[in-house]
C-alpha cells in the first residue's frame, strides 16, 4: 500500500483544489449536526483499488466520519456489490463525494484494465509492466493499481534506470556511443535498458553487456528471431503494438516483459458511486 503520509499529503491537495473558498452548494442546504449514511456501490464488474485512499479522502475532512470497507484492494466485484458503508455529517460525506469517487474510479479502472491483460497472458511466463506514460503527479497511484490488477511495474521515474532510446541513440551517434556514455556516467547500482527497432541495433548492442533490449515495434518473426539471438544474454522487453488481441501472441514470442501504456492510459474509469 502507498504510504499513509504521501496519500494524506496528496488527498489535501485534491480537496484544496475542489473545495476552493468552500462549498457554496452544501453549506446552503446542510447543518454540521445532520447525520447521514451512505453506501459506496458497483455499477459495474471489475477490480477494486483505491478503498484506503477513499476512506483517507474523509478521514482528512472529519475525523467523525465513520467508513466501514467491506472489501479490499485486488478483489474482484460485481455489479451491486456494497464495497464500504459510511456514516457522519452530510457535510463532509458531499464535500468529500468527489474527490473519493475520482480517486476510486481511476484506480479500480486501472486494476481491472490490468487483470485483462494478465489473464489475457495467461500462464506464459512473461510480465505485463506500465510505463511513464501518466497522469501528471498521480503515477504513484496509478503505479499502484497496476500492481493491484497484477502487473508488473516499470522504473518509476527517470532517475530509477537508464534507458537509452531512439532520440538517445540519434544524439550519440551509434547504439555504441549511447552505451558506452551511459556506462561512464552511470552508477553501478543503475542498470541500462536498449531501446533497439532492428535486429541489426541488437547485433551491435550485444557486446556491449546491456541489461534489458527493448525491442520496439517489432512484428512476431522478428520479436522470435531477436530472442533466439540474444539468448537470455539480456532480459528482452516488447512494447509498441500491445493490446488485448496481440499481448498472447507477443508472450508467445519468448519475450519476458510486455510494457505498454494502455493498461494506464487508456483505461476507462469503474463505475462506482456513492448511494446517500
Amino acid at each position: 500500500m502507498l504510504a499513509n503520509f504521501f496519500v494524506e499529503d496528496h488527498v489535501k491537495s485534491a480537496l484544496k483544489e475542489d473545495i476552493g473558498f468552500g462549498d457554496v452548494t452544501t453549506e446552503s442546504i446542510v447543518t454540521e449536526d445532520k447525520i447521514f449514511e451512505g453506501k459506496l456501490v458497483s455499477r459495474c464488474d471489475g477490480v477494486v483499488c483505491g478503498l484506503e485512499v477513499f476512506k483517507t479522502v474523509f478521514k482528512v475532512l472529519s475525523d467523525k466520519v465513520e467508513v466501514e470497507l467491506l472489501f479490499k484492494d485486488g478483489d474482484d466485484i460485481k455489479k451491486g456489490d456494497v464495497l464500504a458503508k459510511i456514516k457522519g455529517a452530510g457535510k463532509y460525506l458531499l464535500l468529500g463525494e468527489r474527490v473519493a469517487l475520482n480517486y476510486i474510479q481511476r484506480m479500480s479502472g486501472i486494476a481491472t484494465e490490468t487483470r485483462k491483460y494478465k489473464n489475457a497472458i495467461g500462464d506464459l511466463p512473461c510480465k505485463i509492466v506500465d510505463t511513464r506514460k501518466t497522469t501528471p503527479n498521480f503515477r504513484a497511484f496509478e503505479k499502484y493499481s497496476v500492481k493491484v490488477g497484477g502487473g508488473a511495474l516499470h522504473r518509476f521515474n527517470l532517475s530509477d534506470c537508464a534507458m537509452i532510446k531512439d532520440n538517445h541513440i540519434k544524439v550519440a551517434g551509434s547504439v555504441t556511443n549511447a552505451v558506452n556514455l551511459v556506462k561512464a556516467n552511470l552508477s553501478h547500482a543503475h542498470k541500462i535498458e536498449l531501446e533497439c527497432d532492428t535486429i541489426e541495433q541488437i547485433k551491435e548492442a550485444l557486446p556491449l553487456g546491456v541489461d534489458i533490449i527493448m525491442l520496439d515495434n517489432m512484428n512476431f518473426e522478428q520479436m522470435k528471431e531477436a530472442v533466439k539471438l540474444i539468448d537470455h544474454r539480456a532480459i528482452v522487453e516488447a512494447s509498441g503494438g500491445v493490446n488485448l488481441d496481440t499481448v498472447r501472441e507477443i508472450a508467445q514470442c519468448g519475450v519476458d516483459i510486455i510494457s505498454s501504456s494502455a493498461i494506464v492510459a487508456k483505461a476507462p474509469a469503474l463505475d462506482i458511486a456513492l448511494d446517500m
